[in-house]
């Protein structure tokens, strides 16, 4: 199973992106999915997440202006970026937790670059 990510780039403070996240591969059902960042000298966190009964958590330092969601038919997972900062900054990686051919698993994306500048 691979994750594609899309929807990285460049764009001014204050501004809005959107990321998504798709499955290629046999996933059966999906436990959760998210999204986590990394910035440069500094550890990968998580920024949102969804369970599969749609239980959500966010990053407080993102909460209020960024919104993680799914399209269930798709197994595709979104983050819509609004009022981006400076600081966030980063390179954004896709996680979901799901059932594949092997059993449960953490699969991750490549990663996708977003830079925000001010």
């Amino acid at each position: 199973v691979q994750l594609a990510e899309s929807g990285g780039g460049l764009v001014q403070a204050g501004g809005s992106l959107s990321l998504s996240c798709a499955p290629s591969g046999n996933i059966f059902s999906i436990n959760a999915m998210g999204w986590y960042r990394q910035a440069p000298g500094k550890q990968r966190e998580l920024v949102a997440r969804l369970t599969s009964n749609s239980r959500t958590n966010y990053a407080d330092s993102v909460k209020g202006r960024f919104t993680i969601s799914r399209d269930n038919a798709k197994n595709t997972v979104y983050l819509q970026m609004n009022s981006l900062k400076p600081e966030d900054t980063a390179v954004y990686y896709c996680n979901m937790n799901a059932f594949g051919v092997t059993g449960l698993s953490d699969y991750w994306g490549q990663g996708t670059q977003v830079t925000i500048s001010s």
